[in-house]
C-alpha cells in the first residue's frame, strides 16, 4: 500500500485528520510490522556490522514511522472515543504488544547492542549516542532478553494481556461515566450553582430533547455540584455514582476490579520473572530513586511535615460545618461544599468569581507571553487538518525559525477520555534531510463555551493548562537531535514532571496574571485585592491535598512491592496506607482504586509518587527566579530571560540525553532540596 493510498502510512507531513479512517488503521499497521521485521531480520545477519550508521539509525528510522502511525491511531482512541475508533484500536493491540514483546527478546539485537557497547567505536558515539545504547541494553534486560526460551513465551503474553488489560480499564471507566446522570427537574435544587454550570446542565438537556438539567460526571460537571450545590442530597448522590465508578456497584461489564487483581499479579509475576522480588523493584530501575525503601522514607518524611497543617486544616473545617453549615457530621460529599463556604468566609472570595477572570482568549495570551519572555521564542497560530472543529494549531519560532508546533484540545466532550495530558504526534531528530521540528498534542477537558459566551477557565483550570504546556514545551524546545533521547524521550519518569510542575508556579505571579485576565462582563482586570485574596488562599488546605497525594503514591507503592505469592486484597492495602497517612477517611464503599488510570492504565504503576518528587526539584527550579528577582530589586519581573535562557539550555533542551539529576545540578549548582517546596506550600513554622 502506497502513502497515497492509506494517510497513516504518509511521514512526509503532519497527520492526515482529514483523511484518516478506522479502516486504515489494520492495513497501515500490518504494512509497518511487516517493514519492522524485515529489517530486524536484515540487521540480524552476520553481515551487518554492530555499528550506529549501520544497525541503529535503521532500527530508529523504522521504530519512528511505526510510532508515528500507532500514536495516530492512539490519540483518536484518547480523543474520539467512538465505537469505530475503539474497535480499530483494540483490533490492533494485542499485535503491536506482540511486536514489542518480541523484539524486547530478541537475543540476538540485544547481542548487536552489546556488540556495539564493547566495540571501539563506542568511544567515538555523542553523550546522546551512548545513553540510547545504554538505555537499550537496560531495556532489553527489563523486556526478558535474559530470560530462558523456555519462559520467553509466557513474559511475552503477559505483556500482551497487560495492554489489553489497561485499556479496558480505561473504556469501562469511561463508559461507567459517561453512563450516569443526575436529572433535575425543579430549579430549587439548583440553588448555590454557578450560572455557567446551570447553563452547561440545560444545554446538555436540551441536547438529549428533555426538559430540566443534566449533571454528569465529568469533570465540568460533576465538580461545581460537589463544591456549590446547597442541595446536600444531590451532592452525596453525584458523589456516590462518582466514587463507584466502573466498580461492583456498577454494570458487572464495567467492573475493574478483576482487571486490578489481573494487572497486579502480572506485574509481580514479571518482576520474578526478571530476577527482582516485586514490581516496584523493576520500575525503579529507569527511575531517578534508587529503590523501593527510599521512596517510602521520602514519603513518609513528607507526610510527617504535612500531617500537623493537614490536622490543624481538618479541624477548622468541622468546626466551620458544624457552626456554620449546621452539619454535624463532615461527610465525603461535603467536604468540597464545606471547603469552598469556609475559603469564601476566610479569604472573602470564591472560585466562580475568579473564574470570571479568565476568559480564554486572555488566558491564551498570558501563557504564551510566559513562554515567549522565558525562552525568546514567538507563538503564532497556525493551521492544519483536526480531529474536533474545536482544536487549534500553532507553531513555536525561535529567532526566526520554526522550532515546533502543537494542538490545543481544551474542551470536554463525551467521547473523549477525562483528564488533561501531552502526548508527541512527532519528535525531533536529525535525518539526512535536517532537522525535524517537533509536533505535539495538549489535550484538556474544560468546560465548553455555552451559546456565544466565550469560555472561562477556573483559576484551578489554568494551572492544568500551564501544567500541560510544561510538558509541552520539553517535548518542542529539545535541542537532542537523537530521537530516543529527545524531548520526553529517555528522562526519568520520576524526573518528567519537572518542567510541567515547575510552569504552575507562574499562576501564582501577580505580573503574569496582570496580562492574562479580563472580567467576562465588567472587562476589567484582576484586582490586587482580589490576587492578595487568592495568594493569602493559596495554601488553604495544602496539608490535607499533601497528605492526599501521598495517600495514592503508597497506596500505588506498597501495592506493587508486594511479591506474587504475598499479594494482599488492595482495598485491604488501601485501608492501612489510610490508618498510616489520612487524616480524612471516606466511606467503606467508595472504590478509588476501580478509576486510578494513572497506574492501571497510564504507566505510573510504582511511579505515581514521582508527582511529589518532582515537586520537589520544581519548586527548587523556580526558586532560581524569585532569587534573580531578588538580586534586580523592587518591580522586577519573575519573568527572567536570562534564568529562564539556563532552565531552557539545561533542563529543556537535553531532554534525555543525560541524567536529571546531573541536569538539575547543571541549573542550580547544587543537589536539589525540600525547603523551597515546604516554603511554597505554606508547610513551614511560623
Amino acid at each position: 500500500m502506497t502513502t497515497n493510498d492509506n494517510p497513516l502510512l504518509d511521514f512526509s507531513c503532519l497527520p492526515r485528520f482529514d483523511r484518516v479512517q478506522p479502516a486504515h488503521v489494520e492495513p497501515a499497521i500490518h504494512a509497518l510490522l511487516e517493514e519492522n521485521r524485515q529489517l530486524v531480520e536484515t540487521l540480524l545477519k552476520p553481515e551487518t556490522p554492530a555499528t550506529w550508521a549501520d544497525f541503529v539509525q535503521p532500527m530508529i528510522d523504522a521504530g519512528e514511522r511505526m510510532g508515528r502511525a500507532w500514536g495516530v491511531v492512539g490519540h483518536l482512541h484518547s480523543v474520539n472515543d467512538v465505537p469505530e475508533w475503539r474497535e480499530a484500536y483494540n483490533a490492533l493491540l494485542p499485535e503491536i504488544s506482540s511486536f514489542y514483546a518480541e523484539l524486547g527478546q530478541n537475543l540476538a539485537l540485544f547481542a548487536k547492542y552489546k556488540a556495539l557497547r564493547e566495540s571501539a567505536e563506542y568511544a567515538t558515539l555523542s553523550t546522546a549516542q551512548k545513553k540510547i545504547v545504554d538505555n537499550e541494553v537496560r531495556d532489553f534486560r527489563l523486556s526478558g532478553a535474559e530470560l530462558p526460551d523456555a519462559q520467553k513465551p509466557r513474559f511475552k503474553s503477559i505483556q500482551e494481556e497487560l495492554s489489553a488489560l489497561s485499556t479496558k480499564f480505561s473504556e469501562n471507566l469511561l463508559d461507567s461515566t459517561n453512563a450516569h446522570a443526575e436529572w433535575v427537574e425543579s430549579e430549587s435544587q439548583l440553588s448555590g450553582l454557578p450560572q455557567d454550570a446551570i447553563d452547561a446542565a440545560r444545554a446538555a438537556a436540551e441536547r438529549d430533547g428533555k426538559p430540566g438539567w443534566k449533571f454528569t460526571l465529568h469533570a465540568p460537571s460533576y465538580i461545581p455540584v460537589l463544591q456549590y450545590a446547597d442541595d446536600r442530597d444531590l451532592r452525596a448522590r453525584m458523589y456516590r455514582a462518582y466514587a463507584t465508578r466502573a466498580s461492583e456497584f456498577s454494570k458487572p461489564e464495567w467492573d475493574n476490579t478483576g482487571l486490578i487483581e489481573k494487572i497486579v499479579a502480572l506485574k509481580a509475576e514479571e518482576a520474578q520473572m526478571l530476577g527482582y522480588q516485586n514490581f516496584a523493584e523493576v520500575s525503579l530501575v529507569a527511575k531517578m530513586a534508587d529503590t523501593p525503601a527510599q521512596v517510602i522514607a521520602f514519603l513518609h518524611e513528607l507526610a510527617a511535615k504535612a500531617r500537623p497543617f493537614a490536622e490543624k486544616d481538618i479541624a477548622e473545617l468541622r468546626e466551620f460545618a458544624r457552626k456554620e453549615l449546621g452539619l454535624d457530621k463532615l461527610e465525603s460529599w461535603d467536604m468540597s461544599y464545606a471547603a469552598e463556604k469556609l475559603k469564601q468566609a476566610r479569604y472573602a472570595f470564591s472560585d466562580e468569581e475568579v473564574k470570571q477572570y479568565f476568559p480564554e482568549n486572555k488566558v491564551l495570551s498570558g501563557l504564551f507571553r510566559v513562554i515567549e519572555s522565558l525562552f525568546q521564542v514567538k507563538l503564532e497560530a497556525d493551521s492544519t487538518s483536526t480531529w474536533d472543529p474545536a482544536v487549534r494549531f500553532f507553531r513555536i519560532v525561535r529567532e526566526g525559525r520554526m522550532v515546533g508546533q502543537f494542538y490545543l484540545d481544551l474542551y470536554a466532550r463525551e467521547t473523549k477520555r477525562g483528564g488533561a495530558w501531552m502526548d508527541e504526534a512527532i519528535t525531533r531528530r536529525r535525518t539526512g534531510s535536517g532537522v525535524q521540528t517537533p509536533v505535539a498534542y495538549l489535550t484538556c477537558n474544560f468546560p465548553a463555551p455555552v451559546g456565544n459566551k466565550q469560555a472561562t477557565f477556573s483559576h484551578d483550570d489554568v494551572i492544568t493548562l500551564f501544567h500541560e504546556c510544561g510538558h509541552g514545551l520539553h517535548h518542542l524546545l529539545t535541542q537532542v537531535d537523537e530521537l530516543p533521547v529527545s524531548g520526553i524521550h529517555g528522562v526519568e519518569w520520576d524526573a518528567v514532571e519537572l518542567p510541567s510542575q515547575f510552569m504552575e508556579n507562574f499562576c501564582w505571579e501577580w505580573d503574569v496574571l496582570q496580562g492574562m485576565t479580563e472580567h467576562s462582563e465588567t472587562g476589567a482586570t484582576l484586582s490586587r485585592s482580589l490576587y492578595d485574596k487568592m495568594i493569602a488562599a493559596k495554601n488553604y488546605q495544602a496539608g490535607l491535598q499533601t497528605l492526599r497525594q501521598i495517600e495514592f503514591s503508597l497506596f500505588d507503592l506498597l501495592l506493587h512491592s508486594a511479591p506474587a505469592s504475598e499479594a494482599k486484597n488492595f482495598l485491604q492495602i488501601l485501608a492501612e496506607v489510610r490508618k498510616q497517612v489520612a487524616v480524612v477517611t471516606p466511606p467503606e464503599w467508595n472504590r478509588f482504586p476501580h478509576s486510578f488510570s494513572h497506574i492501571f492504565a497510564g504507566g505510573y504503576a510504582a511511579g505515581y509518587y514521582s508527582y511529589k518528587w518532582a515537586e520537589v526539584l520544581s519548586a527548587d527550579a523556580f526558586a532560581a527566579f524569585e532569587e534573580a528577582r531578588e538580586q534586580k530589586g523592587a518591580g522586577a519581573s519573575v519573568l527572567d530571560p536570562v534564568t529562564g535562557g539556563r532552565f531552557w539550555q539545561e533542563i529543556l533542551s537535553v531532554g534525555g540525553s543525560r541524567p536529571a539529576l546531573e541536569s538539575f545540578k547543571a541549573f542550580r549548582g547544587r543537589e536539589p532540596s525540600v525547603d523551597a517546596l515546604l516554603r511554597h506550600n505554606g508547610m513551614v513554622a511560623a
